[in-house]
């Protein structure tokens, strides 16, 4: 832990990528944690979830399959976990919470799940839905450099204007430090999150007007080894 927390103090943008990473698998894996006591029945394999409790009724999966980067078999997988945890066949922002809150219990993971969860509640329905659990996941685990760099932009974007500003991303680093408590490594002076907004936006703003946009944020993350092997980390975590 001591290792990957050291990083926040070599390089502020590829913190913020492990961490979107970090808390995302972290929150997945919770999903999953539960369904080991269940009997796995081979003939329910490309059923369509066994969707009888649920009130939203997803995506059939071979839809599914054709949308992501997952097999048949993983997005059972991935289903019967959602299933447990949610079986209304949605999550609402408190249970995202809670499922985060089990991952960082001394820190406060509550901010920085508020906004990983508008970032997956991409209709802005006040739900996340099983289509928008394995979407969200398919870009950040397997998908192109410019799509999880895209969807990471969109996370920092919180008021969704297309542009990442100074207060924006002064909230989202607040929000990780929050999230990773006392084990943030060496111990954050209270200037710290501002210095590395500025640390941020004199890499990235590259034409000095106060913001950073979609492109800028690509080159810049592009341009970054760090932030490239970030992007790489949970890959094969399904």
């Amino acid at each position: 832990m001591h290792t990957h927390i050291h990083t926040l103090n070599q390089s502020h943008t590829h913190t913020l990528c492990v961490a979107v990473n970090m808390g995302l698998v972290m929150g997945t894996f919770s999903m999953q944690s539960n369904k080991q006591d269940r009997t796995y029945r081979k003939d329910k394999i490309d059923d369509d979830f066994d969707m009888s409790i649920v009130c939203h009724r997803p995506e059939g999966l071979d839809k599914l399959e054709a949308q992501t980067n997952f097999s048949k078999r993983e997005l059972q997988v991935l289903y019967r976990g959602f299933k447990n945890e949610c079986p209304s066949g949605v999550v609402n922002e408190d249970t995202f919470k809670q499922i985060y809150a089990q991952f960082f219990p001394h820190g406060d993971a509550s901010t920085y799940a508020h906004y990983l969860f508008n970032a997956f509640d991409s209709a802005h329905s006040g739900s996340i839905t099983f289509e928008d659990f394995v979407m969200a996941l398919s870009t950040l685990l397997r998908g192109s450099v410019r799509e999880k760099l895209t969807w990471t932009f969109n996370l920092y974007d919180i008021n969704r204007d297309g542009y990442i500003n100074k207060e924006e991303m002064t909230d989202i680093v607040r929000a990780i430090y929050d999230m990773m408590g006392k084990y943030t490594y060496p111990a954050l002076k209270t200037d710290t999150p501002k210095q590395h907004v500025d640390a941020f936006f004199q890499k990235m703003d590259k034409n000095r007007d106060g913001v950073v946009t979609l492109d800028e944020f690509l080159l810049s993350c592009q341009e970054d080894e760090n932030i490239m092997r970030s992007l790489q980390l949970f890959e094969n975590v399904i």
